[in-house]
């Protein structure tokens, strides 16, 4: 197994039993910091929240139709480009439907937001270290996003509790590093 594995097995209950104590403090700190990060006439990337995720989708309060959804699309026919993330705007109570890795997304139809528009990407983490590396579930999806020269340009944060923050994550190359986190004692910044 490899070591990005074991850390996963690892990460993974442990951020679901420390979120039952921290999730509300998490969600706070989103609302009292993510609002002033967001430039004017941009839209937050969002993601919908498997079990075990921080919820954010109150934000939408805070930015009424400055949200968008990441979905995983299917690599076009005839086209270089393989399976990928895209952003699709979206609102509470706008239909959604499964992506290609069946987690809720908004439909096709409500098209595909270049980076552009986006001022900041909050994205689920198992964990997170001083330099800004992700541990995520291991799709590599939003390193091959960031890989993309204007999508490095959109400040992403990884959204953890306290506890799944170390000093030190394996760093493979195709990993881009997070300009920070958002954790239940606020924003952080990597050294």
């Amino acid at each position: 197994m490899s070591a990005k594995a074991s850390l996963r097995r690892h990460f993974r209950p442990l951020r679901q039993s420390l979120l039952a104590g921290v999730e509300a403090a998490i969600v706070a700190q989103a609302r009292r910091h993510i609002p002033a990060l967001l430039p004017a006439g941009r839209v937050l990337g969002l993601y919908w929240p498997l079990p075990g995720e921080v919820d954010l989708r109150e934000l939408e309060m805070l930015l009424p139709g400055r949200l968008a959804l990441p979905a995983i699309v299917p690599a076009r026919a005839g086209g270089d480009l393989g399976p990928r993330l895209v952003f699709r705007p979206w609102r509470g109570g706008d239909p959604l439907e499964p992506d290609s890795c069946r987690i809720p997304a908004p439909l096709a139809g409500a098209g595909e937001l270049p980076a552009q528009a986006l001022g900041l990407l909050l994205v689920p983490a198992l964990a997170c270290d001083g330099a800004g590396i992700r541990l995520g579930y291991g799709g590599g999806w939003y390193d091959r996003l960031r890989a993309d020269p204007a999508w490095a340009q959109v400040p992403a944060l990884a959204v953890l509790p306290r506890g799944c923050r170390v000093e030190r994550l394996p760093r493979d190359p195709w990993d881009v590093p997070l300009q920070g986190w958002l954790d239940e004692e606020g924003l952080g910044n990597p050294s």
